[in-house]
Parts: C-alpha cells; structure tokens; sequence
C-alpha cells in the first residue's frame, strides 16, 4: 500500500508506550503518534525531562492525551514498577521498545551488574516485554485487534557481524557492543513472533530500524531538541534525515493496519526515506540450528524472567 507518514490511519481509543521517548526517535515518534489519537505514554528514567517532552508533545498536538511512568531501564526494580503502573491501564495496544544506554565505557554496568549496554537495550526490554505481554494479549482478544511490540535496530547489525553465543562478552568498541546488542535484539524479535504465531496470540512483534538521523537536520521542540539540548556532530549529516523522520518506520510498525508479525520496517533509501518493509535478514530471522533458542534462553537469564508464550495462550480470558 501506499504510505503517507504525514497522514496516519487514526489512533483514537489506542494506548501505545515508548520507551526512551523524552528524545529523538522515541520522542517523535510518541509526537506523532499522540497527534494521530493516540493515548501515548512517554516512558524516560528522568521526571523532568518526561515532564518537558509532554509539554512538547501538548503543543504541537494541543488535544493529545499524554500520560507519562518513570522508567529507569538500568534498574530490575523500576522497571517492574513501571511495568505494574502500565498493566494497571484500560488497556495497552502496542509497545515501542526503543529506549538503551549508549555508553563508550565497556566497564559500566546495570544497577543489577550487567554491561550497560547489553541491560539496557536487550535485558531491560526483555524484562518489560514479560511483564506487558498479558496485558498486550488481553487488550487485543477484548478488541478484535492485533497489539503490537516493536523492536528498535539499526543497520549496524546486517554490516557487522557479530557472535551472540556469549551475550555478556563486552566488545571493546562502544559502536560494537551496541550493535551486538541490537543483533541479539532482532534475533529474540523474530524468535518472539515464531512463538506468538505457534501460540496463536494476537500480538505481533515486528523489527525496524530508522536509518541515520541527526540533529542539525531535526525540527526544535522546547526542552527536547533546542539551544539548552546537546548537540552531536555526526559525519553523516548530508546523506542522513532529522529524527522526526528517523521515527517514522517504528511509526509505521505500529499503526499500519496492514503490518503483520515477523516483518522488518526500514526507510527507503537504507539512510533516510519513506519507511518500507524490507526482506528478513536470514541471520537474524532464521538464524542457523539452535541459535535463536540459545539467545531466547540467555536473555531470560539476563532479565531474571521466564517468558512462557504457550503458558500464556493457555490461560483463560480476564
């Protein structure tokens, strides 16, 4: 189909968390969303700046319904406490797990002693997912509707290619342990979905990644992106897009009625552009022999949880 980012299917009456959202991607992609109809909830470890990135969102979209949960993903107990405040709503219809540390310090680690970046991105999500999937699945069979979990990525995976048979091993390039950590983030994705389908619950988990965005070409928002915000250089500025279209394949991933689980959303142009689905990187997708199921045990080892899809599917309906 064709795809208008500016004009998006209306989200009224749909709940939708994002991660990392008081800036870039999670950011705009929440703004996009709330301005669609969308109930949003802005999910960030700082009250303040959650604080800031509401007011944001409240004028560009003065009619959005904007809800906000402190959600320290380098911490088990904040994420189990922001987790319990999100299973208490109505009703949650999609997950943007797009929030992570990046850190160049190979020795920094988690509150719970894991490497930073591996806690974060791969163990905190993990952890989150386990405690929202009965509320994902419960929202969906009460509503006739397929609920949503999208996994954030990005292209480094598919140019680096990287072992995942020891997950807690820390490269020693900063850009590397974040692109182990996202390759072990699409492998449990696409693993996920497998489980889900084989189970047969109306949750579908999607992967996408956002191409290269950068701030000299990103919009200003008080308090999220303007003069008192840091500003990064980045090589890539003449080829690469603003984050407000960085967010744009994650946005797509979650309201395109047509989506489906097990696909992979990315902009056109790899860089920047139109978000399209694009065909599954076997690597990730359809890893070799037992790959995916020794990934799916190491990540619930890491996060301290069991994520027992077909107990799910077995219990009965709230």
């Amino acid at each position: 189909m064709t795809w208008d980012p500016s004009r998006l299917p209306d989200q009224t009456g749909r709940t939708v968390v994002v991660t990392g959202a008081t800036a870039g991607i999670g950011y705009f992609a929440a703004e996009q969303l709330a301005a669609a109809g969308a109930d949003v909830v802005l999910a960030s470890r700082s009250q303040d700046k959650l604080r800031r990135a509401a007011d944001a969102v409240r004028s560009r979209a003065p009619h959005a319904s904007v809800r906000t949960v402190v959600l320290e993903l380098g911490s088990s107990a904040s994420v189990d406490a922001a987790a319990a405040e999100l299973a208490a709503l109505p009703r949650l219809d999609a997950l943007l797990l797009n929030g992570g540390v990046m850190s160049m310090d190979r020795t920094a680690t988690t509150e719970d002693g894991l490497p930073l970046i591996l806690g974060t991105h791969v163990a905190a999500s993990a952890r989150l997912l386990a405690r929202l999937l009965p509320s994902l699945a419960a929202t969906a069979s009460a509503h006739g509707s397929l609920s949503r979990v999208v996994h954030t990525s990005t292209g480094f995976v598919q140019m680096l290619r990287l072992r995942t048979d020891d997950l807690q091993h820390v490269p020693r390039l900063g850009i590397t342990a974040y692109t182990k950590a996202k390759t072990a983030t699409e492998i449990f994705a696409f693993e996920l979905d497998r489980r889900l389908r084989a189970a047969g619950l109306p949750v579908a988990s999607v992967v996408t990644r956002p191409g290269v965005g950068v701030d000299a070409k990103t919009p200003e928002r008080p308090g999220v992106r303007d003069a008192t915000t840091p500003y990064q250089r980045n090589p890539y500025t003449p080829w690469a897009q603003g984050k407000d279209t960085a967010a744009w394949s994650a946005v797509r991933a979650l309201t395109d009625p047509q989506v489906s689980g097990g696909e992979y959303f990315s902009p056109s142009g790899r860089l920047r552009g139109a978000p399209v689905s694009i065909p599954l990187p076997a690597r990730t997708a359809a890893p070799a022999g037992d790959t995916a199921e020794r990934l799916w045990r190491q990540v619930e080892d890491l996060a301290g949880v069991t994520i027992d899809v077909a107990d799910l599917a077995s219990r009965p309906a709230p």
